[in-house]
Order: structure tokens, then sequence, then C-alpha cells
């Protein structure tokens, strides 16, 4: 190990200087002079080179650190050719370089990636500090305010005073509306304001909306639990990478700076490598969450064509019959309508049915009587219906209006994007996923057509 070596170079340049050392002194004590002063030379000579081998090796440690600082991952160690002690140093700190930067630039795809979708959001998003600095604005705000480039809220002044005024005294999650008349139009904004902590830093995120032409209030509201939800997930993954990192740094580090090469024992490297593995988990699980969201971002075009319904529920019962048995559940299938047809997507809408079903089914474990039917109908405006109805715990008031924010989940597995899938799939077939819930009596999901 590189340790054990540098000990043993250690020990062996340590004994070989305390012998020079006492030959000198033997030497001065049989009145040998020139002896020695030739071994009080060679004493003088060895602790020089000592001190150069350990400093050369504390300004290799000192300068990989500096460019992990400075964000510079050119910094290569040579591997061969040196001492065996150094050259695996060296391989240790390559590798970690290389673990580092690696994280570095998945960080900075991840950042990218979610400035991308914010940036083509249909809806004006503009964040700042406690300063009034302006550290985020997206194209659609600069437009909606028109002005540009936004860089304090002083500007906003320019702009209109009463927007200004708005934005000073504006209260976290409070909604107003303020009209603003330019040389072409004038435009109604609604503008709501939340607040999100970032690494310490409170910041005061405001959305803004022209509300005759963009998004509606609900719509609003998704996308600023969207947001809360992103950086939830994004914070979970970061960090722990942050805290594991300056774990790493503490062990090389000491009162005095930087530790010498003989005070770094196995233990640390152990660690090293340990935190360093933990580190490169949390960034695929970053990566895995930055997938999920992708897969919710190009559901396909539906490929429909006439759909016998009474066959779509047969299908669906025989896919889900052995976790129907399995947790002792009732089954029915009911039809308000016969031959009942819809122009829809089969995979996608046989999808959403066994996400549904799957959904009731671990809603309704350790349930005594539970039940679980699929109901097919034509409503009083003559729209085509699929239900999903169970008589499990149901969902909970305070959430009814969550479940279908992207990433929103209330259970221990799964991302949380099953039930915004499955209403972004309806939303294609020119349609519509509701729910109704009254806890502990029944809840159904019905696929509007």
């Amino acid at each position: 190990m590189a340790s054990k070596n540098f000990y043993l170079q250690l020990i062996l340049r340590v004994t070989l200087l305390s012998l020079t050392a006492l030959l000198a002194g033997f030497a001065l004590y049989k009145q040998q002079l020139l002896l020695s002063f030739l071994c009080l030379v060679g004493v003088i000579i060895q602790t020089i080179v000592l001190i150069r081998h350990l400093n050369h090796t504390n300004r290799k440690i000192a300068y990989f650190f500096n460019a992990v600082k400075n964000e510079d991952f050119t910094l290569r160690f040579p591997e061969m050719g040196g001492p065996k002690s150094f050259n695996e140093i060296h391989q240790s700190l390559n590798a970690l370089n290389n673990v580092i930067q690696k994280i570095h630039i998945q960080n900075q795809t991840q950042e990218q990636y979610y400035q991308e979708i914010l940036k083509q959001a249909e809806i004006g998003i503009l964040t700042y500090n406690d300063k009034g600095h302006i550290l985020f604005t997206n194209p659609k705000a600069e437009k909606l305010i028109n002005h540009t480039p936004l860089n304090h809220i002083k500007q906003l002044a320019q702009v209109d005073k009463k927007l200004y005024a708005l934005f000073t005294t504006i209260q976290p999650f409070e909604r107003k509306l303020i009209k603003l008349t330019n040389e072409r139009e004038t435009i109604q904004l609604s503008i709501k304001s939340t607040e999100i902590n970032l690494n310490g830093e409170l910041l005061r995120l405001m959305t803004i909306q022209d509300i005759h032409k963009e998004l509606d209030e609900k719509e609003t509201d998704s996308w600023i639990k969207l947001i809360r939800v992103l950086t939830h997930e994004i914070m979970n993954s970061v960090t722990p990478i942050t805290s594991i990192s300056e774990s790493i740094l503490r062990y090389y580090k000491g009162e005095n700076g930087l530790l010498t090469i003989n005070q770094i024992d196995e233990n640390k490297i152990k660690n090293t490598a340990k935190g360093l593995e933990v580190i490169k988990n949390q960034g695929n699980d970053l990566m895995s969450f930055v997938q999920s969201y992708r897969s919710f971002l190009n559901v396909p075009s539906p490929d429909k064509k006439l759909i016998k319904v009474k066959e779509l529920l047969e299908k669906i019962a025989v896919l889900m019959g052995q976790d129907i048995g399995l947790h002792h559940i009732e089954f029915k299938i009911m039809h308000t309508q016969n031959d009942l047809e819809i122009y829809a997507d089969e995979k996608q809408v046989t999808q959403i049915l066994m996400n549904l079903c799957k959904n009731a089914i671990q809603a309704l474990k350790g349930s005594q009587n539970a039940n679980l039917s699929l109901i097919s109908g034509i409503t009083k405006d003559n729209k085509k219906y699929i239900t999903v109805k169970d008589n499990g715990p149901g969902i909970a008031p305070n959430l009814i209006n969550e479940i279908f924010v992207p990433f929103f989940t209330t259970k221990n597995e799964g991302t949380g994007i099953g039930l915004s899938l499955s209403k972004q799939m309806m939303h294609l077939h020119e349609g519509n996923l509701t729910v109704h819930s009254i806890p502990n009596v029944e809840t159904s999901f019905s696929l509007l057509f």
C-alpha cells in the first residue's frame, strides 16, 4: 500500500540519519575531527533531502486541492517511473480527480438541463435574493415585463412604478394582479410569489402569467409545485455529496493546513474510498431522476384506433388477475353501455388502467372486504368513460390537488410520475383523467374520452 511503502522509506531515511548522527558523535568522542566533520555534513545533507522529499509530496497534494477548488481537472500526476509509494499515491489522486471531474460534469449537465426546461416554459419565472439581485429569469418573463436584460428588481420601476412596488411588497405565497401598458398593448399579469431555500440562502421565486393568453391559475400552481419538487429532489442528492466531500477534505487538513504525507494513514484512505462510493451512488440517483423526467416529457403521440371497451377491460382483468387473487380482492367489471367503443391508443390506455389498478391494489393491502371495480359507460354530457373504483383508505382532502404533480408521491417506493404521466396521456387523447375520493368509503379515477 502507498502508506506502507512511504513509511518504510521514511523509517529508512530517519534510521540512516540517526546512525550518521551517532557516528558523528562517536568520531567526535574519539577526536577524529575529519570523520566527525564528514558525518556532520552527511547529517545536514540527509536532513535537507528529507525535508525536500516531504515538501515535494505536500506541494503535490496542495496543487491537487487548489486545482479541484478552481475546477481545473487537467492536473495529472505521473503513475510510472517514480518510487512505488509515490506511484500509488499518484494513482489515488488521479482516480479521485476523475471521480470529482465526472460528478462536476454531471452536475453542470443537470443544471443546464433544468435551466433549459425553465427557459422553454410557457410561463414567466424569475428568482431574486434578499438584496434584489435577479439570479435567474427565463425569456418568457422578460417578454411579459417587456424589459431585457433583468439584473435587479429596481429595473422594474423603468417599466412601471406600480410593478416595482408590487415586487417589493408582495408576501410569500401571495398572488396579485397588475395591468401593464406599453406601446403595443395592455396586458393583465398574474404574479405569484413563493420562497425557496437553496444552499442556506432564502430566495424569492416569482411566476408571471398573462392570464388572457397563457396558463390558468391551477397550471401556475402546478409549475410552482413542480419546481419545488425538482429543488427538493436535487437538494436531497446534492446535499450528501457536499457533506461527504467536506468530510473527505477534512481528512487531509489540520489546524496548520494540509497534512503531511506521514499523517495520512490507511484508515483515511479507506474512508476516502467509501465516501467516493457514496458520492458516485448519489450521482447515479440524480441521473435516474433526470431520466424519469425525460420519460415524462417524451410521451409519444397516441396511435389511435377503435377499441372495444369490453375486450379491453377483460384484458386488464387477465393482466391484473394474479395480483388481485394474491391480495384476496373482490373484482368486478360493469358496463352501463353495451358494445361501447373508444377511439384511442390501446397500449397507452392499457398502461393507464394497469397503473391505476396497481395503485388501487396497493391501497387495498390489509383492508377487509376489499373491492375493485372497472366501470365503463357514457356520461350525461355524452363523454365516454372508464372508471377504476376501490373502497380503500382513499386520498386525504389536502392531497387531492397534489397527486397529479410530477414526482409527488406519498409512497416509499416509486418515482411519483405514474399519475402525472397518465394524465398527460389522456390530454394527448384530448380527454382527461379525474379523481373523486371519500376517505375509507370509495376512491375512483375516471378516464374521460
